[in-house]
């Protein structure tokens, strides 16, 4: 309660020396609130007074469309009421919809409780992205979680392809040791292609496994996420408790860190709606009502009709895998898993690779580069980094260091190549390795590094011979063989001297 002389103060200092409430509260030490009641602010506003709107005349249609439309947003409102004269900010019409738009009361929702091996659920995590080389590559994981007992299998991998989604059950399905009864999915692209109302298209190659497994797959009915809640709660939980600060040098090493942590903590807790299990005892005791698994597991690899141009090379998810030069131009087969690409001609298998999930590398079969430059020999010039790398594969590391300081690579693959041909592996590749780690890129470098080696070892100096220019003659790879063979030859030559001069 404020003193008579303090009020007679507050209301002289804002009337008639226009102070602000502020500071007269802080000048006086006593709150806004009092000040304000000192002066009663209350009495500036008119009461009744209504200031009429320009959305006025629309406030009935707003109301209608509104009812019939509950979720339709402000901007298209505006938009209705722009076509129809009203010119005024979108501000106010978001103010209008605000306090029309009819309040709907919070949904209940039943548990759902589920038998032993009755039902799994499927969903994708997104995990950002990793680099994997000159790749950026999206992390997903695909997650499989037990309805009853809650256990769960997951598996990491760089795309959310059909063949990765049909891999990840197929891998659940053998941790599980068997299949649940029905599989709930959310409308996901690999799972269901087209959805009218009830009207459900899955997916062919989902309906294949699902005929090779035996289970009944269920997708979730729209906008109803608390139907597969257990693996969107699993995700959560996976997201929080195990990837959260967690480091990994590849995908197999982060899934590999999730079987150890999977046994040794995620199966270690207690199972929800049963207690007295943790979620390992609950998977034994489920594991024996699952359905049964058939004797082979279901093919998943990527399959892709492919042809070579112009050079043999398959393009595939960024990387060029070779294949036998004779087959450019043919219709091929690839079969890619994760570690593997295969490549089929018909029925016989012509090449095999490691899958690679850098981007824009060749990854190559020696064997077909020989054959390529045997049968193009007039054109070596294009093949001088493949014929390096194939006979020493130390030297692409060298290349790759060429390329970071802006040297022409075809010129320097040229000028190791003929060092490589002048002194030998042996001296080139430790030439290599040494200019490697001095980090000076250069072809002078490593003839420097191989000339001081000889030296060292007092080896005579190397006598040049000139060759034809023909393409023909210079484009001829010379296998290098043991001398002592020649030595062997002339001690024969000797011994029968020795027995001739003997016999006289």
């Amino acid at each position: 309660m404020l003193a008579p002389e303090t009020r007679a103060q507050i209301r002289r200092l804002f009337f008639a020396e226009h102070w602000k409430v502020g500071t007269i509260a802080e000048h006086l030490r006593v709150h806004h609130d009092a000040v304000r009641h000192a002066i009663d602010v209350d009495s500036f506003v008119a009461a009744g007074r209504v200031v009429p709107s320009a959305l006025d005349p629309y406030a009935r249609f707003v109301d209608e469309t509104l009812s019939r439309y509950p979720r339709l947003r402000a901007t298209r409102v505006h938009e209705m009421l722009h076509a129809r004269g009203y010119r005024g900010s979108v501000v106010q019409v978001r103010r209008l919809v605000r306090r029309l738009r009819p309040r709907q009361a919070p949904e209940a929702f039943l548990r759902l409780e589920t038998m032993p091996g009755e039902q799994g659920q499927v969903d994708w995590g997104s995990f950002g992205h990793v680099q994997v080389g000159r790749a950026k590559r999206a992390l997903s994981a695909f997650v499989m979680v037990l309805s009853w007992s809650r256990a769960m299998h997951v598996t990491f991998t760089l795309d959310q392809r059909l063949e990765s989604f049909l891999l990840g059950h197929v891998d659940a399905f053998a941790y599980f040791g068997g299949a649940p009864r029905v599989i709930l999915y959310d409308n996901l692209k690999s799972a269901v292609l087209e959805r009218h109302r009830e009207s459900i298209r899955f997916h062919p190659r989902l309906i294949e496994l699902c005929s090779h497994y035996h289970f009944e797959p269920r997708p979730c009915a729209v906008a109803r996420g608390n139907e597969k809640g257990k693996v969107e709660r699993l995700i959560r939980f996976l997201r929080d408790r195990f990837f959260a600060a967690r480091s990994f040098r590849d995908v197999d090493d982060l899934n590999a860190q999730f079987h150890a942590w999977r046994e040794s903590f995620a199966h270690a807790r207690d199972c929800p709606g049963t207690p007295e299990l943790t979620v390992a005892q609950a998977l034994v005791d489920e594991r024996k009502v699952l359905l049964a698994l058939p004797q082979e597991p279901f093919a998943t690899d990527v399959i892709v009709a492919l042809r070579a141009q112009k050079t043999p090379y398959l393009r595939f998810d960024q990387n060029d895998y070779s294949i036998p030069p004779d087959l450019t131009g043919k219709p091929l087969t690839l079969l890619a898993s994760p570690t593997t690409v295969r490549i089929l001609d018909g029925h016989d298998e012509v090449a095999r690779h490691r899958r690679c999930f850098d981007a824009k590398r060749r990854i190559e079969d020696a064997r077909h580069i020989k054959s390529l430059v045997d049968k193009k020999r007039a054109a070596r010039a294009a093949s001088y980094k493949d014929t390096l790398v194939v006979a020493v594969p130390i030297a692409e590391r060298f290349l790759e260091a060429a390329v970071q300081r802006n040297l022409a690579v075809g010129i320097v693959s040229q000028q190791l190549l003929q060092l490589l041909d002048d002194y030998g592996r042996a001296d080139f590749e430790k030439a290599i390795n040494e200019a490697l780690e001095k980090n000076t890129i250069a072809v002078s470098a490593v003839a420097t590094l191989i000339d001081q080696a000889r030296r060292r070892r007092r080896q005579q100096p190397l006598v040049k011979v000139v060759l034809s220019d023909d393409p023909r003659i210079k484009s001829q790879r010379i296998t290098p063989h043991d001398l002592r063979s020649y030595d062997d030859l002339g001690h024969k030559d000797d011994d029968k001297d020795d027995d001739d001069d003997g016999a006289r």
